[in-house]
């Protein structure tokens, strides 16, 4: 399918945006190294913590990056941004005020994947952007949609309750349009987007299937 810009207004519009919004992705690392301590430190009030920070990140998301600039060159940007509002919505109403979300490392196969799609997104993810040329400004940075999209897996994949399926809705589907990227605009790195996305839905439908107290390593 034909895309309405370039890859060179792509590119651009992530110029724009991170010279526009720095030093916010310092604030969003920072935020980040926070979940990740929650997640081997939980406390009492850490799931609504890290669900507060999740519906911050997908707010952002929605507002400033869809709704202010990327709908400078798609007009489609104005219907996901109200879709990543919704995801925020999401965030908020089941791990703030309905407790349903657990955010907490243990050492089997759930945990391990949740960490290391975690990793991907703050690390990995970036150094290969720019060993593919995607080098700073323009190149998508931690707090805009594809990095964040698969931190926000990695995080469901932490959880030792059953997720609700709703949760994951959005960021999968997001996965499969962001990864269209990787071959209509050579950003490579968003191959990691679906293969994390369909990694999670899996992950998630097997852990649901099973009892919390007799769950098993993979």
């Amino acid at each position: 399918m034909k895309t309405p810009f370039t890859a060179d207004q792509f590119l651009e519009i992530f110029k724009n945006y991170n010279q526009g919004v720095f030093p916010m992705q310092i604030v969003f690392y920072m935020l980040s190294i926070i979940v990740i301590y929650l997640t081997f430190r939980p406390t009492a009030k850490s799931d609504k913590i890290i669900s507060g920070l999740l519906a911050f990140f997908w707010l952002w998301m929605g507002v400033v990056y869809q709704l202010y600039y990327f709908t400078e060159i798609n007009n489609a940007a104005y219907l996901f941004g109200v879709v990543f509002i919704l995801q925020s919505i999401l965030f908020l109403t089941f791990g703030v005020f309905q407790n349903k979300l657990s955010f907490n490392f243990r050492y089997d196969g759930y945990g391990i994947t949740g960490i290391i799609l975690i990793l991907f997104a703050l690390i990995i993810y970036p150094v290969l952007g720019y060993s593919f040329g995607h080098v700073y400004p323009y190149s998508p940075t931690f707090g805009l949609p594809c990095p964040t999209t698969i931190l926000t897996f990695g995080l469901l994949l932490l959880s030792d309750r059953k997720c609700p399926l709703t949760i994951l809705i959005i960021p999968f589907a997001w996965s499969i349009v962001g990864f269209t990227a990787a071959f209509s605009f050579g950003i490579i790195e968003d191959i990691g987007l679906l293969v994390s996305g369909l990694l999670t839905i899996i992950m998630v439908l097997m852990r649901n299937r099973m009892p919390v107290k007799k769950r098993v390593s993979l």
